[in-house]
């Protein structure tokens, strides 16, 4: 089983993990070091275990505030997945325009073969 030295609150200790563990350890003391740092810088003489002990709740304070906005921001995204796919209305063409449209279709594919024709007819 590793054991590794972190420091916490410029303190020194001995911390055993199993194999694998170690970058968490790692990461894990560095931000219980950044809380306990400023708690040092105020009192010096802060005994080990209350230094440890409000470094811990400063971390779980903002744990605690991590977890209601993900709580929030859960029950946001639930209500917007809950929430009925929006209606997009799309306006109805008349029946008199999509003759006309057919019709003019119509006319122009008669006139392109006309022009083909006579193309054809002076080519030949």
């Amino acid at each position: 089983m590793p054991e590794l030295e972190v420091t916490i609150g410029g303190r020194n200790f001995q911390v055993a993990c199993q194999h694998g563990e170690e970058p968490f350890l790692i990461s894990a003391a560095a931000m219980l070091n950044a809380e306990a740092e400023p708690l040092m810088a105020q009192a010096a003489r802060l005994p080990e275990n209350k230094m440890l002990l409000m470094a811990g709740l400063m971390l779980a304070d903002r744990l605690a505030g991590i977890e209601d906005q993900l709580r929030v921001a859960m029950e946001h995204i639930e209500g917007l997945e809950s929430r009925p796919a929006e209606r997009v209305e799309v306006p109805i063409v008349p029946i008199e325009v999509t003759e006309l449209l057919a019709e003019i279709a119509a006319r122009t594919e008669s006139l392109a073969a006309e022009a083909e024709e006579q193309v054809a007819a002076q080519a030949g």
